[in-house]
């Protein structure tokens, strides 16, 4: 190919990538090309329009004190005013365009141009070139973001001058910030002051977490740095509770919405989102359009295919964990800029709950011997460990509820004095939601005068989930919830006394998340301690007791002093729900419920033939078929009326039957309308790989070298040692140029990293 074909393929792309950005190539009001700065030298005030000729440049450039500056800027993208915001240095796809640095920053400067774009059509590096060092990103800025950001910087006050509170309203209560909060903010502040711009706290469950947050956010937008906010999560009940807490503390002062599968996007301040939804939806935002994301439990999210709704955005990152450093993923404090092991700002469960900034625990004692042994029947064992999978024992699970209820009515005036009706709040944890509706009714047969009242089935599956939660929460009765998975993580009721393990937990980080939903405090009943019903016995796994609180330690115990030993290794099948793999093997899905089982096949057929069939008769079925946003109602309507008794289709289900844990509801009605592009392999690799480039603080040279063992592995499906000794990578030299920029250990570990992070994380 000529260099004059490659130099054209890359205008192409660049154009491409421009009007993705909301910029016109074609409108000279918004885009200059083949700019020719001709021996200019220092004016006193930039002119107010640029001609394709430009002779003067923007005051306040000391470096370039009476020097000429002669070239061509390949692009300037202009204000609304005609001024420069930004140059663009093009070169050829052979070429890194970080070199191009010095070629751009004259050109800049003589333009008055803050801000400066480097790219090879694959790469884009953005350079405030003021501020900071060039820094991949995923797009050019939109002309706003660019405005935005010039506004920013002019405005921008010193953390410092915006007081930290020491008292805030919430949920109509006057509450303290606590000290490890306020030490949280004052850590930020130091880190975002210095320039780093990813930020990692661990605290545990109950801490508040979403508070603290949300008060610090308010601080950046009275401080001028933030405008606009995403706020990542991957549960429902995290999404609820983080617009209900940002709508508490930041009142009508600032807009803030949930932005739901299918909808029309709002042009408001705050935006909450799942990332399964900002997984479809990621592209149609430039990099700049957030000043800050949050994110949520982040220690599960920065992984594969979800990469890319975080390193779209260039973008102040908050990273939320309550999980221990021991158990975060080296991939997560890569992309926070943290040491591994060492989070920006950690607060440790014990200190809190010695603070009494959490409530303390204790196990109740009994495990029935069918659960502990397994039964032996006709010559033929049943394993305890396969119980409710492929065999059951009524007997078994109503001697659990008759001790859970005997023990809790027994001891709930100890845990908590000012509760008035026994015996208090209770989660109870399923194996399947089969096992949960037949817990629900033997709970309820204990107590025939609240006529099926006194506990209650919380399922994605139920009628209205929601509003049983809200009930559940603030009303008396329902008194138990018994749940399979939906309350295992970001529920939060502080009444809760008891906690029942009815199921066998394996990850360390489910076991702490799920031992979390009881530890808030709760003041107005005098909550002093809670009580966890461990009928598997799955706290010993841990060596969790009442004195020595489990925690992961640095010597890897699983106790204080404790002599602990691994769970058995089949916990990553299960690791909270996110890919969730036992589930995807299993060829079935519980719906309803009572937990009916339907095989996947059938359970996607059926869904196929119902949205057809809704998409000649139903007007929101046929605005999704066209590709029309939906509204907020809309959307809720058409979640409602698919989860109706009789169809039970929600995007649980559809995520369990497709097998694909990042699908959302909007899609799979494309799917079955055949009007979703399902995108290829090599579409899908090309986007993880950028994503989990962005999230990595690589130096160009690295950042180049990968992106020719990510075309290899393309080809292969893999990238093994091996292929950097044999061609086509041999004769580049690929094995040499690896160890010179990472070092033996770090090239294989890298290798071992794109291989876990990109190809091995196709939808």
């Amino acid at each position: 190919m000529s260099t004059q074909a490659t130099e054209a393929d890359a205008r192409i792309l660049v154009d491409d990538l421009l009007r993705e950005a909301l910029w016109d190539p074609a409108d000279k009001s918004q885009v200059l090309t083949e700019v020719h700065i001709q021996n200019a030298k220092k004016m006193a005030a930039g002119k107010n329009q640029i001609s394709e000729t430009v002779s003067g440049f923007e005051s306040g450039q000391d470096d370039t004190e009476g020097k000429s500056v002669t070239g061509r800027a390949d692009y300037v993208l202009r204000n609304q005013n005609g001024r420069a915001l930004a140059v663009i240095e093009a070169k050829k796809n052979a070429i890194n365009p970080y070199v191009a640095k010095q070629q751009a920053l004259p050109y800049a400067k003589a333009l008055g141009a803050p801000f400066i774009f480097l790219t090879n059509g694959e790469l884009i590096y953005f350079w405030d070139y003021q501020n900071d060092d060039a820094r991949i990103v995923a797009s050019f800025f939109s002309r706003r973001d660019l405005e935005r950001l010039v506004e920013s910087r002019q405005n921008r006050k010193p953390l410092a001058t915006i007081d930290i509170p020491e008292y805030y309203i919430r949920q109509g209560e006057t509450r303290r910030l606590r000290p490890y909060q306020q030490e949280t903010m004052r850590a930020m502040d130091q880190a975002f002051e210095l320039g780093k711009r990813r930020f990692l706290i661990e605290l545990p469950t109950g801490t508040g977490k979403t508070d603290l947050t949300v008060l610090y956010i308010k601080r950046l937008i009275e401080a001028g740095w933030v405008e606009r906010v995403l706020f990542l999560v991957d549960r429902e009940q995290l999404a609820k509770q983080a617009l209900e807490t940002i709508q508490d503390l930041l009142g009508g002062q600032h807009s803030s919405y949930w932005l739901r599968p299918g909808i029309v996007r709002q042009e408001k301040q705050i935006t909450v989102c799942l990332l399964q939804t900002m997984i479809s939806r990621y592209q149609n935002y430039t990099s700049g359009y957030f000043d800050v994301v949050i994110m949520d439990e982040s220690h599960r999210s920065i992984y594969g295919a979800w990469q890319a709704s975080l390193t779209r955005f260039d973008a102040l990152h908050i990273g939320l964990t309550a999980t221990p450093a021991r158990y975060i993923d080296r991939n997560t404090y890569e992309f926070y800029h943290c040491k591994t092991g060492q989070p920006d700002f950690a607060y440790r469960i014990q200190d809190a709950i010695a603070a009494g900034y959490l409530v303390p625990y204790k196990f109740a004692t009994g495990v029935t011997e069918v659960i502990a042994e397994g039964a032996d029947i006709d010559e033929e064992h049943f394993d305890p460990a396969k119980f409710e999978r492929q065999w059951t024992n009524e007997k078994t699970n109503r001697l659990m509820m008759e001790e859970f209820d005997r023990l809790a009515w027994d001891n709930y005036k100890d845990l908590a004095p000012g509760q008035d009706t026994g015996p208090g709040k209770a989660i109870i944890f399923a194996i399947t939601k089969h096992h949960a509706a037949r817990l629900a009714e033997y709970l309820n047969e204990l107590h025939p005068e609240l006529k099926g009242n006194y506990a209650a089935v919380i399922t994605s599956d139920v009628a209205d989930p929601d509003a049983l939660i809200r009930k559940f929460k603030k009303e008396t009765y329902p008194m138990v919830a018994v749940s399979v998975g939906m309350l295992d993580t970001g529920f939060d009721c502080r009444e809760v006394l008891h906690l029942v393990m009815c199921r066998r937990v394996f990850s360390p980080i489910l076991y702490q998340q799920m031992r979390g939903r009881g530890t808030r405090i709760a003041p107005h009943i005098k909550k002093k301690k809670f009580i966890i019903y461990d009928f598997f016995q799955n706290h010993k796994n841990f060596n969790d007791s009442d004195t020595d609180v489990f925690e992961w330690t640095e010597e890897g115990g699983y106790a204080p002093g404790g002599a602990g030993g691994k769970p058995d290794p089949v916990s990553e099948l299960i690791e909270l729900g996110v890919d969730d793999e036992w589930l995807e093997a299993v060829s079935y899905v519980e719906v309803g419920p009572d937990g009916e089982r339907i095989d996947k096949k059938d359970y996607v057929t059926n869904w196929k033939k119902i949205i057809r069939k809704l998409g000649k008769e139903d007007p929101v079925i046929e605005k999704v078929k066209n590709d029309e946003p939906l509204t907020d109602e809309e959307e809720q309507s058409l979640v409602a009326k698919l989860n109706s008794p009789k169809m039970y289709f929600n995007e649980e289900n559809l995520r369990r039957a497709y097998k694909n844990p990042v699908g959302n509801l909007i899609d799979f009605v494309k799917e079955a309308l055949g009007r979703l592009k399902i995108k290829s392999r090599d579409e899908q690799l090309e986007e993880i790989f950028r994503a989990w480039l962005v999230s990595r603080a690589l130096a160009p040279e690295q950042a180049e070298y990968l992106s020719l063992l990510k075309n290899r592995g393309i080809v292969t499906g893999k990238v093994m040692l091996d292929d950097l000794f044999n061609p086509p990578l041999s004769i580049l030299n690929a094995a040499g140029i690896g160890m010179e920029l990472f070092g033996e250990q770090g090239l294989m570990e890298i290798i071992e990293d794109i291989n876990k992070n990109v190809f091995r994380k196709t939808l």
